[in-house]
């Protein structure tokens, strides 16, 4: 019963580290490649929002 017990604990912390995982990676300058910047929140004018950064924020163009 134990060995029960510490398996279902393993399984646990493979499945926890696993879901903080992007299925697919995204290129790290993806908004360099569209010709934007990387900024925190919205965008604001004179520019635009056309996508997401790799860290969270907002990728912008004018």
């Amino acid at each position: 019963m134990r060995i029960l017990h510490l398996l279902l604990v393993v399984l646990f912390l493979v499945l926890q580290g696993a879901a903080g995982q992007q299925a697919f990676a995204r290129l790290d300058n993806s908004c360099l490649i569209q010709n934007g910047r990387c900024f925190p929140g919205i965008c604001r004018r004179p520019y635009y929002w056309i996508g997401e950064c790799s860290n969270g924020y907002s990728c912008c163009r004018k």
